[in-house]
């Protein structure tokens, strides 16, 4: 138990959202849950937690509310159409840890500003292994003051970083997510290489492991592609999303980003392809196929 548990509302409860929300009840939080598809919230009442039929509902009296919703657009309409800003108290924290673009980010905090509400953009990393086991890294943006607020919330989940100002935290997860869609690019291609000239896929990532070619994408997702083990954890379509985020955002500020304008576009050739359901790391099986590997 918290030594001093605090009232919760989760809108957003997917892959992410249903084991981050256990584990913040586990803790003694008093928990409320909003999901669009209600029956995905649902199992979420065998630890405690409230689930409400609409998103004002959730959120009505909590101190903390946490969105891990699909994207910018869709806590957007949420917050602002579906009546949930409204509804919650003033000088209430809302805390969105889904993947947006900084720009949203920034646009939410001030509407919600003028509600009298505080705001911090905070995306994860590390996938529902790191939500299962509360080890997600979490990139948060906004004022100091609610970032030390919402420590309570980011030692159930994992270890939180204070980046910058609002939106930066948006920003941060999306580097991350260019680094982690380029390098699943540059492990695929490389794995198959070897293959294609003979070489055992599976030894060659355990000979080059411990290298300076050795990473969490070789280990994590390389094994997934020797195996051919392309179950989602993070799916190709999301991958995607972030991709096209980073890429907007470099076009707002006026960067040049080659290297993730290659990967966006490999990526959007292996969802059109009907790879879109698949693990991020699928871009093994568009690779593949360019080479006639399959």
């Amino acid at each position: 138990m918290t030594t001093t548990p605090l009232r919760i509302a989760v809108l957003g409860i997917g892959m992410m959202g249903l084991p981050m929300a256990r584990r913040l009840s586990e803790a003694g939080h008093r928990m409320h849950a909003w999901n669009r598809t209600r029956a995905k919230a649902e199992p979420l009442a065998q630890w405690g937690v409230t689930v409400h039929g609409s998103p004002a509902d959730a959120v009505k009296d909590a101190d903390i509310v946490i969105s891990l919703l699909e994207n910018g657009p869709v806590v957007g309409q949420v917050l602002f159409e579906q009546g949930a800003a409204r509804a919650m108290r003033p000088g209430a924290l809302f805390i969105d840890m889904a993947s947006i673009q900084p720009s949203e980010a920034r646009d939410h905090a001030a509407r919600l500003g003028e509600l009298g509400l505080t705001h911090l953009d905070a995306p994860v990393s590390g996938g529902t292994v790191g939500a299962e086991a509360g080890t997600l890294a979490i990139m948060a943006g906004g004022r100091p003051e609610d970032y030390a607020r919402a420590q309570p919330v980011f030692a159930c989940l994992g270890h939180a970083t204070h980046v910058g100002p609002h939106g930066a935290g948006q920003l941060a997860k999306l580097a991350n997510q260019m680094i982690v869609g380029i390098t699943i690019g540059a492990v695929a291609e490389a794995l198959l290489f070897a293959a294609k000239g003979g070489a055992d896929m599976a030894k060659v990532r355990e000979a080059i492991s411990g290298g300076f070619a050795d990473s969490r994408i070789l280990q994590l997702h390389g094994q997934r592609m020797v195996e051919r083990d392309f179950a989602p954890r993070g799916r190709m379509a999301v991958q995607l999303k972030d991709m096209r985020n980073a890429l907007a955002t470099a076009r707002e500020t006026g960067f040049d980003a080659p290297i993730t304008a290659l990967f966006e576009a490999l990526y959007a050739e292996g969802v059109d392809h009907g790879l879109g359901e698949l693990d991020h790391s699928g871009l093994f099986v568009e690779l593949a196929s360019r080479n006639a590997m399959q």
